[in-house]
């Protein structure tokens, strides 16, 4: 039996729905005060670029975890059509399912190694499915290891701000305009990494869940090959001996049901002996009733004899 869970995938993106309405409505509630901290009073775009970039990687690599977590989706699913079909019995396991799924690339590489009378690998299969895979979560996974630093590149930039106003505090004898430029810093500063922090939590948690995903669908597969698939095309020293033995056992049945069937082909044959024999003497009796017959008429008769 085939263990993973079959609606994994949807769950994740229900829980990602399900977050982020949340988080817009706490953003909803708290939108003064984020506006105070990112839109109102900045002396530089510092904050807009660098908050513009984390974000910009944000929904990035989100829509990418999404786009991945609706492709394992399927992918379930084509699972799941190939386990139903199995069970059915269905001559090819792979009808009704999409060519392009795991499983049915799968199913076709094992059925063109067989025609070869080659051994199939099973290990290699599964490590070159496995590698193969993990191209896929690259993008999401270079977001997710950068998107903390972007926070701290911002800190970094927005503490350089801050630094050259308090170097125009000291150099200027009016330093109500440095004074801004320090304050704009130290707001930049706390903003980008509170943004690289709440995007780095979101986005980290969904990223280890898609992960998740992908482990248990790969799992799918590669139990489905070995009880599945592997079974119907290839055969080891083990299997064949078990082979051989059911076959011998098979033999064995075969040669006595053959032995009964002779003994009674032979009693058969002798209930048709006597058979044949008591037919013939009732025909030598009735031959020989006849001839008494034809000889009473003619005498009877007064008919004259041959």
């Amino acid at each position: 039996m085939v263990q993973f869970k079959q609606h994994y995938s949807k769950h994740v993106l229900l829980q990602l729905i399900v977050l982020a309405v949340l988080l817009g409505i706490v953003i909803l509630f708290n939108l003064e005060f984020i506006e105070n901290i990112y839109i109102k009073n900045q002396a530089t775009n510092t904050g807009y670029i660098v908050n513009g970039s984390i974000l910009g990687l944000f929904g990035l690599g989100l829509f990418r975890l999404i786009v991945i977590l609706l492709r394992y989706s399927a992918e379930e699913s084509a699972l799941v059509k190939f386990l139903r079909n199995v069970e059915d019995d269905t001559v090819r396991p792979v009808d009704n399912i999409n060519e392009k799924s795991l499983i049915c690339r799968r199913y076709s590489s094992v059925v063109e190694i067989s025609r070869h009378n080659v051994s199939v690998n099973h290990s290699a299969l599964a490590s070159t499915l496995m590698a193969t895979e993990s191209t896929h979560l690259s993008l999401p996974r270079f977001i997710s290891n950068i998107l903390i630093l972007t926070g701290v590149f911002g800190t970094i930039i927005s503490l350089s701000i801050a630094l050259l106003g308090a170097s125009d505090i000291i150099d200027s004898a009016d330093g109500i305009g440095g004074m801004s430029v320090v304050i704009h810093g130290m707001s930049t500063a706390l903003s980008t990494t509170s943004t690289a922090i709440v995007c780095y939590l979101f986005f980290g948690y969904f990223y280890l869940k898609t992960v998740d995903v992908q482990t248990q669908i790969l799992s799918g597969i590669e139990q489905t090959t070995a009880l599945y698939i592997m079974p119907r095309f290839t055969y080891q020293t083990d299997s064949m001996l078990h082979e051989v033995g059911n076959l011998v056992k098979a033999l064995r049945t075969a040669a006595q049901s053959m032995s009964q069937t002779q003994i009674d082909y032979a009693e058969v044959g002798r209930n048709l002996n006597e058979m044949t024999a008591a037919y013939a003497d009732k025909l030598t009796r009735l031959h020989t009733d006849v001839e008494e017959i034809k000889h009473l008429l003619t005498k009877g008769f007064r008919l004259p004899e041959e």
